[in-house]
């Protein structure tokens, strides 16, 4: 006797097919992603606008204060990042509102709201923008310019609202928020795969083992002088204030630069180390930045003095 099984699905190899052929249609895009951000990563032409556009803000941007706040130094982390979540999610907010009826007033107001608060983040972005390597800057212009359009874009749709102009409106905003997407994207990119204005030290944390460690004997370590050490062959730099020691990674938050050739300073009576690179600036006592172009503050670890020998540990 034979049985005969059914399937409730007969269709599922073609099923399978069809989803591994999406797979790879969707691999294959990705990697033309890659590969048309690698190019720009290691385009040298965008450097000839890239280094015009660096000297022009830097030029405006000249007191410390202001780069300073731009950072987010106050903060202790960028303030680009927070500041875009407002024109963003406004215009997100206007695109729902426009596929709604009646809600013409309030989808005018998130445009207007969006284009307005784009301004200040903008600023911020350019802010950080000018302090990064050139490979990142290369990215950044480009992320900039779709920021740029998808403003143009937006500023056209509110314009075109308050002439009653609502279709025009709407068209322009839908193109806008593509191109604020666009931007997004290689926002990310910048932040994630080049890591701009991303603690670059932080990750050396994840190479000390757990336990106390001697790092140098009490009595051969100078007063308010930097002495470099490693501990679990992670730089760190060493810093004594009469029976303190500062124990702090070496490498600077910003571009890695070495701390441990940097400058001693004070800043409102604070002992302080600057970056000999682009003069991040952080407290020996606390490692809390004071001066960008960091906005990340520097891992001090944890010590003691045990019969006259440093000991440092995670802290």
């Amino acid at each position: 006797m034979s049985v005969t099984c059914w399937c409730p699905f007969p269709a599922r190899p073609a099923r399978i097919v069809a989803v591994a052929r999406f797979a790879a249609a969707s691999a294959g895009k990705s990697d033309g992603m890659r590969a048309l951000l690698t190019k720009l990563e290691q385009n040298s032409a965008l450097d000839r606008a890239g280094d015009r556009l660096q000297r022009g803000v830097q030029a405006t941007l000249r007191p410390q204060r202001v780069r300073d706040l731009l950072h987010g130094v106050f903060l202790g982390h960028p303030l680009h990042p927070a500041m875009v979540q407002v024109p963003v999610g406004a215009w997100i907010s206007a695109a729902v509102l426009d596929l709604m009826p009646g809600q013409r007033r309030a989808a005018t107001a998130l445009v207007g709201l969006g284009t307005v608060s784009a301004l200040p983040a903008a600023v911020a972005g350019l802010n950080d923008w000018a302090a990064l390597a050139r490979d990142q800057r290369r990215v950044g212009l480009v992320h900039a310019a779709a920021n740029t359009v998808a403003l143009a874009l937006y500023a056209g749709s509110l314009a075109a609202r308050r002439q009653g102009r609502h279709g025009a409106g709407r068209m322009l905003a839908y193109l806008g928020l593509t191109a604020a997407s666009t931007g997004a994207y290689i926002g990310g990119h910048l932040a994630y795969k080049q890591a701009a204005q991303v603690n670059q030290s932080v990750s050396e944390l994840h190479r000390i083992s757990d336990g106390w460690k001697a790092v140098a004997d009490m009595a051969a370590l100078p007063q308010r002088k930097l002495i470099t050490r490693e501990v679990d062959d992670v730089s760190v730099i060493l810093y004594r204030h009469g029976d303190d020691v500062t124990v702090m990674l070496e490498r600077c938050p910003h571009q890695s630069g070495p701390l441990g050739q940097g400058e001693v300073t004070q800043v409102d009576g604070h002992d302080c180390v600057v970056c000999p690179w682009h003069g991040s600036t952080f407290r020996l006592n606390g490692g809390e930045v004071v001066h960008g172009p960091a906005a990340n503050d520097q891992q001090i670890l944890s010590s003691r003095v045990i019969d006259g020998v440093l000991q440092v540990r995670l802290p």
